[in-house]
């Protein structure tokens, strides 16, 4: 598939030599950082140096008091307290984190995760049921909360508190509960506006501990499940995120024995390197969701809460059966989806995808939408049937929101949600030939032809000869990277092969390249086997690519890691 290649525009070059001046590295370096808005020897020393006493006051949150002060009663009058969260990754960890430290200061606990299925997202009334049944009086509910104002009025009716820790974008009914912490509310003067579910519901027990002199270090003891949900829930690794995830990946990496649950994750996903955001993103949080997609949801927090190494591997095994079934099935109706848009003309050539089939799981639906996209790239929602309704996912392209063309299209649905690059939406079955007609119209009016091509934003262009161990060295003390501090994409034109290049694996590329004949780098690209033929003919071509280690029967050296080739 043809890639559009964006190259990032040049700061200014004052600032730029300033900066390279100042922190003793090249222009290049000193470019991208400026990209990232670090332009000053002050901003470099926060980004390169993070520290734990650069966290915000958790006070500065709005209705941060009354929270701390409510949970603060409950425990004093010994209440019955029931942390609520999501089924995903984020609300698991969310759960894990808060249910794991207040058991420490009472018994008088218990956690709740909604069944996808039977429930669906956020609080459901069947959940506040179960717990005036049990007799709990205040709700914490964690990655979710801030849509329910109607459930928690129900709450309410039935003697039972709020306290909400959410991160999502809220409506204009804000739910009347004891406290809302969510900095994404207008009125919040929190200055970082961009943390998980989880790092809301960290920043609760931060004020509890300020408030009742308990040492920070008992709350940066999570620190691990807290990057979990910063690298699953794909927020950027900015600003505070960056703080809480630098962190969190060295308590994973540390001399400390890592918590039970993500120790048997790691061995079961087959991870021997050190933790990253990457393997956190691929390792884990697939099978941690596969709990909440497949089966129990609370599966995964129990694993998370394991204190042994047997128990977490019971969980752990019971997640993995769940993540191998979430595959087969994801792997099954994707072929299905992809032979459905193959053989149909008007699939195969429109500017969007609406599929529908009453069979298909609803656990992988949404990661269908993402595998259509790898070879149809264009905005693409998945139905299948749930409760006699047509329910589906949609995923979007770069640059294209499809919640708008979605709520172009709300007269034909029954409630629909989400934001611009993922949304989620229900509807009468019989809707769906007039949804997908119209779907198509808006998208198709909408949509540009940039749009339509995938694109890969490059950084800075690049000599090879400039890639020594001490600028990989720095480029590494830019980790961790993720949304909104991508690692650093190059592009180096006009190279060659040695004439070592080769296909191995399945379809991969394998070269060695030079530049101006005198300087050469091993790379791999992997998927790229089709460029091979031109490639070892000597054709001069240019590459984009990242830099990384690459360590060979104990030997480390540096590799480029190719995204993708333009054959001049």
């Amino acid at each position: 598939m043809e890639k559009r290649w964006v190259i990032s525009q040049e700061a200014p070059a004052e600032v730029v030599q300033q900066l390279s001046e100042e922190l003793k590295i090249s222009s290049t370096l000193a470019s991208i950082l400026c990209q990232r808005s670090i332009c000053t020897f002050e901003e470099a020393k926060h980004f390169f140096r993070p520290s734990l006493q650069d966290l915000h006051d958790p006070f500065l949150m709005k209705d941060m008091g009354k929270a701390v002060n409510r949970l603060n009663e409950a425990l004093h009058r010994n209440e019955r307290i029931l942390v609520y969260g999501d089924y995903d990754v984020d609300g698991t960890t969310s759960v894990a984190l808060m249910y794991g430290f207040l058991r420490n200061y009472t018994s008088s606990i218990d956690f709740y995760i909604p069944d996808r299925y039977k429930e669906g997202y956020g609080v459901s009334s069947q959940g506040i049921d179960w717990a005036a049944e049990n007799g709990f009086t205040l709700i914490v509910s964690l990655d979710c909360g801030i849509k329910s104002a109607d459930k928690v009025a129900y709450a309410s009716e039935k003697g039972i508190d709020f306290i909400i820790c959410d991160h999502h974008l809220p409506d204009d009914d804000i739910p009347r509960a004891v406290a809302v912490l969510d900095p994404k509310q207008v009125d919040c003067p929190y200055p970082y506006k961009e943390l998980s579910g989880c790092g809301v519901g960290f920043k609760l027990l931060q004020a509890f501990c300020t408030q009742n002199d308990i040492a920070q270090e008992e709350v940066y003891k999570l620190l691990d499940l807290l990057v979990v949900s910063i690298a699953a829930d794909i927020v950027p690794i900015t600003g505070e995120n960056r703080i809480l995830a630098y962190y969190g990946l060295q308590h994973l990496n540390g001399p400390q024995p890592m918590r039970p649950g993500l120790d048997a994750l790691k061995e079961l996903a087959d991870i021997r390197s050190e933790m990253d955001i990457t393997s956190i993103v691929f390792g884990f949080a697939p099978r941690i969701n596969a709990a909440g997609r497949m089966g129990d949801a609370k599966n995964s927090v129990r694993m998370l809460l394991a204190q042994t190494k047997e128990e977490a591997f019971k969980m752990a095994d019971i997640i993995n059966e769940s993540n191998k079934a979430r595959r087969d099935k994801d792997s099954n109706i994707t072929k299905e989806a992809l032979q459905m848009i193959e053989q149909d003309d008007f699939l195969r050539t429109a500017n969007s995808t609406v599929l529908f089939k009453e069979t298909w799981h609803k656990g992988v639906i949404g990661i269908v939408a993402s595998r259509c996209i790898e070879h149809y790239y264009r905005p693409t929602i998945i139905l299948t049937q749930s409760n006699g309704k047509a329910s589906g996912s949609a995923r979007s392209v770069h640059g294209f929101n499809v919640h708008n063309a979605i709520e172009s299209c709300s007269d034909l649905l029954e409630q629909f949600g989400g934001h611009m690059y993922a949304a989620g939406l229900t509807l009468p079955v019989e809707n769906i030939p007039a949804f997908r007609k119209r779907f198509e119209e808006v998208v198709a009016s909408t949509i540009t032809a940039e749009q339509k091509i995938p694109q890969i934003e490059i950084d800075a262009p690049l000599q090879l000869k400039q890639i020594t161990r001490n600028f990989y060295n720095i480029v590494r003390q830019m980790e961790p990277f993720g949304p909104g501090n991508m690692r650093p994409v190059f592009v180096s034109e006009c190279v060659y092969d040695t004439g070592s290049v080769r296909v191995v694996g399945d379809s991969h590329l394998k070269l060695r390249l030079t530049q101006d004949g005198f300087y050469s780098i091993d790379a791999i690209g992997f998927g790229l086997g089709d460029y091979y033929d031109r490639i070892s003919k000597g054709i001069p071509f240019d590459v984009c690519y990242t830099i990384e280690e690459n360590i060979f029967r104990g030997v480390i050296t540096l590799q480029l890691r190719i995204k993708d080739i333009r054959i001049q």
